[in-house]
């Protein structure tokens, strides 16, 4: 199947299913930000969308994803000792 005859058969679709347009390309960072909040590691991620570097996939997704900001954060304030006052 073409690029052309698929992107045809996909809007189809999704006209048919009654949901909003989007990219095909946009379902890649759909993928990717659904596999980072479901825990699937970086590099399996980085490897699946075809990036040469994993660095560059940490740095196109992880910054979309705010709980994984706060999860970090709550980890480091877990592991600080502190004194019962």
């Amino acid at each position: 199947m073409t690029r052309n005859a698929l992107w045809h058969r996909f809007t189809r679709l999704t006209a048919k299913a009654d949901l909003p347009s989007i990219r095909l390309h946009d379902l890649r960072h759909c993928a990717a930000s659904l596999g980072l909040t479901a825990g699937t590691d970086l590099k399996v991620i980085s490897e699946t969308l075809g990036h040469r570097h994993h660095s560059f996939t940490a740095d196109t997704y992880t910054n979309l994803m705010p709980e994984s900001d706060r999860e970090a954060a709550d980890a480091v304030f877990d592991i600080i000792p502190r004194r019962v006052a």
